[in-house]
């Protein structure tokens, strides 16, 4: 495959870390790391690792809650059920990494802004600007259960809070200057009142005085994430976000979208590259395609049936599945108030294909719906290539399969052929996350505006 003539540039990459790895079965490859959840060592090789390639960033996602549902499945899927608070994780792993950025999941569904403020720009601080915050409004009604709530916030409500969350959190972020900490010893003056904002917010959702009792951090605004694909998703993705990570299987799909929310950023006075779009994408590696083949059906075997429908029920927001036949077809389903996203892409999967309940939960285990990517080196770099030259996405959120030889084989077999065309740099060229992905830093909304020039 030869794309040397389409966009030039060099890609983003990040790595995504669930603790054993992202295919269900992780946990079983004899080479993952058994107790990943709760292992801080794992981490840091995790973070130093991806570091020396010069990953733009580490991504953790999280769930409030432990996952509600079949406990004979849940007993053999680990994942989401022992694991560290990411905040408090990558706060740590700042301390023994220098470049690479920082990016975490919290929720606008069971969280409050000031709190979300105050642990991000605190991340920003420690790391020297490198945080990153990913939005999201939960789809796991265990979350529900923690907070309160007998059941979710409905879909577009979710988003209206989600909204109005993002603004506070901006406007606390903004509560002091860069330049408002004089520290001056000789006049005991510490930093000047005309430069501290109070917030004063009051909306449907929030109320919150402030101001946040940080400094602006590095960074101005920790770089925002977003991951929704929904029409309400897309469209709060083309006004706030500047990362979004994207499920898309096929190219024609992944290009699309990447069309579609770009073209929305500009009635909100955004320019298109100032949104980085990444796509997941699961590598499996081998010298052949036929080891690579051998080696994902090693983990492919050693899926579950129960494991296989309870991931399948919690992609379609609870359903229970477990009364229809495996090689049977996926019954009609009705909308819950669970992920759009994800609840679309298995529905149409199932019926444009024509795939059981089990052959959907085969290909939904090792990805959870993003792309599978199975050769060599050098297949797995065209592939990345072909929808990077042809403006498809910006960069990829690498998914191992396991962990840590899958991050390992990647960076030691991929980053090396991406680096040789060109595609992927060699080096870190900024000190903040955002100057690496070459996004700008917000301007307070409290500073003087320059004056245009022949005015006055």
């Amino acid at each position: 495959m030869n794309d040397s003539g389409g966009r030039k540039g060099q890609l983003a990459l990040a790595a995504f870390f669930h603790p054993t790895g992202h295919h269900v079965a992780s946990w079983l490859h004899p080479e993952s790391q058994i107790d990943a959840g709760t292992n801080f060592r794992h981490y840091v090789q995790l973070a130093q690792t991806a570091e020396r390639a010069h990953f733009d960033f580490i991504f953790l996602a999280d769930s409030s809650a432990v996952r509600h549902g079949n406990l004979n499945a849940l007993r053999r899927w680990p994942q989401y059920m022992a694991y560290f608070e990411p905040i408090t994780l990558l706060s740590a792993l700042a301390a023994v990494t220098e470049h690479i950025g920082l990016i975490a999941t919290a929720t606008t569904s069971y969280n409050e802004p000031f709190h979300v403020a105050r642990k991000y720009a605190s991340l920003d601080h420690i790391s020297g600007g490198r945080a990153g915050w990913n939005v999201v409004t939960s789809g796991n009604l265990s979350e529900a259960w923690n907070f309160g709530r007998v059941e979710h916030y409905e879909h577009d409500n979710r988003y209206d809070r989600a909204r109005e969350f993002v603004r506070v959190v901006q406007g606390l972020w903004d509560s002091w200057d860069d330049d408002v900490f004089v520290r001056d010893r000789e006049s005991a003056i510490y930093f000047d009142p005309a430069k501290l904002h109070v917030l004063n917010h009051t909306g449907e959702h929030f109320s919150v005085r402030g101001p946040l009792n940080v400094a602006r951090s590095p960074q101005g605004y920790p770089v925002i994430v977003q991951a929704g694909s929904s029409e309400t998703g897309k469209e709060f993705a083309a006004e706030y976000a500047e990362v979004i990570f994207t499920t898309a299987e096929t190219f024609d799909k992944a290009k699309a979208f990447y069309e579609e929310v770009k073209s929305r950023m500009a009635k909100f006075g955004r320019a298109r590259d100032h949104l980085k779009i990444m796509a997941g994408f699961n590598p499996v590696i081998g010298q052949t395609d036929a080891e690579a083949e051998e080696k994902h059906q090693f983990l492919q075997s050693k899926i579950h049936p129960e494991v296989g429908l309870e991931l399948l029920s919690a992609a379609l927001g609870g359903f229970d599945l477990s009364r229809y036949p495996l090689d049977g077809p996926l019954p009609d389903i009705p909308e819950t108030k669970g992920s759009k996203g994800h609840f679309k892409q298995v529905v149409d999967m199932a019926r444009v294909e024509g795939l059981t309940i089990r052959q959907i939960y085969m290909r939904y285990a090792g990805a959870r719906g993003n792309r599978t990517v199975k050769g060599t080196p050098t297949k797995i770099a065209d592939e990345m290539e072909h929808w990077f030259r042809n403006g498809a996405i910006d960069g990829f959120l690498i998914q191992p399969p396991h962990l840590p030889g899958g991050l390992d084989e990647f960076v030691a077999t991929v980053i090396p052929e991406l680096q040789r065309r060109g595609l992927f740099r060699r080096s870190y060229t900024g000190r903040t996350l955002r100057e690496n992905l070459g996004l700008p830093r917000p301007v307070s909304r409290y500073a003087k505006q320059p004056v245009p020039r022949g005015a006055g």
